[in-house]
């Protein structure tokens, strides 16, 4: 028995070693945010920092994104506060297939029965629990529950359910299936038109030249860009809270400005900005050589 707290240790180790580790999530991305309207029958029921959006119709309600495993109760707790039943959600949509967007999909489906409509290039990550994304497959402290998709979206698609019309535009990217969302929404005898963008950034280790596992990584971007910035926007919102400056626009809201998400000029800014941080990252990795 003298060898009993090495083989103790040695089953520690292991365990270790078996258990995916997620990387410290941003505290931003669980800390609760007031559930609001934003304009028409839209809704934010996000967190701080991972958003998430409730279009609400006679005939049903459409969430995009599910967010964290962690993140189902929040956005149920959202929901109802708003006053509207979280089981009266028929379409889940998603911005694109990362953990921290899509791990609550499989949750929010068994909870509600929801129809799971994912764009056509994502739909292999989805089912896969991201074992198939090109960046981080065999990153497992990046996986996630497999959920299967119910419908696959294609580019310029139109989801529709009661009078609620959302179209699918393809951003690839950040993600092979990356989905920037529009729509439009009437608010005090004005129709605006909302753009919720879904991801333009190039994460750290990205390879946009040479990349075997996604060769034209750099002409999606390209891509994207272009189709962002022909996309006409009142209301700019997006995957994440801080892409739009959430916290700051809902102060204004709170204080009785209602037009506190109307930001055409904020939307070009920010294209325009992380189009630049492409580029200089492009030519970064080419060495100044395109």
């Amino acid at each position: 028995m003298r060898d009993a707290p090495f083989r103790w240790l040695l089953m520690a180790a292991l365990v270790l070693v078996a258990v995916p580790v997620r990387a410290a999530v941003n505290p931003a991305w669980t800390r609760p945010f007031p559930p609001f309207r934003i304009a028409g029958n839209l809704y934010y029921v996000g967190s701080e920092d991972l958003a998430a959006y409730l279009i609400v119709t006679p005939q049903g309600d459409i969430l995009i994104n599910s967010n964290l495993e962690s993140s189902v109760p929040q956005i149920r707790k959202s929901v109802e506060a708003l006053g509207f039943r979280f089981r009266d959600i028929k379409i889940l949509l998603i911005s694109h297939a990362h953990y921290d967007h899509c791990a609550g999909s499989a949750e929010i489906k068994r909870l509600t029965g929801a129809k799971y409509e994912v764009m056509e290039q994502d739909v292999s990550v989805v089912e896969s629990g991201g074992r198939t994304d090109f960046q981080y497959g065999s990153d497992k402290a990046m996986q996630f529950p497999a959920t299967r998709v119910d419908h696959v979206l294609h580019d310029g698609e139109h989801v529709r359910l009661g009078d609620a019309d959302l179209v699918a535009h393809l951003t690839a990217g950040h993600t092979r299936g990356t989905t920037t969302w529009t729509m439009d929404e009437s608010e005090a005898g004005r129709k605006l038109h909302v753009v919720i963008v879904g991801s333009p950034n190039v994460n750290p280790g990205y390879r946009l030249v040479g990349n075997r596992t996604y060769p034209q990584i750099a002409s999606d971007y390209r891509r994207g860009f272009q189709v962002l910035k022909g996309l006409p926007c009142d209301i700019f919102l997006g995957a994440h809270g801080g892409y739009f400056g959430l916290q700051e626009k809902y102060d204004r809201w709170k204080a009785g400005d209602r037009n506190a998400f109307v930001d055409p000029e904020g939307y070009r800014s920010y294209i325009a900005e992380r189009e630049q941080a492409f580029e200089t990252e492009l030519k970064r990795q080419t060495g100044g050589k395109r």
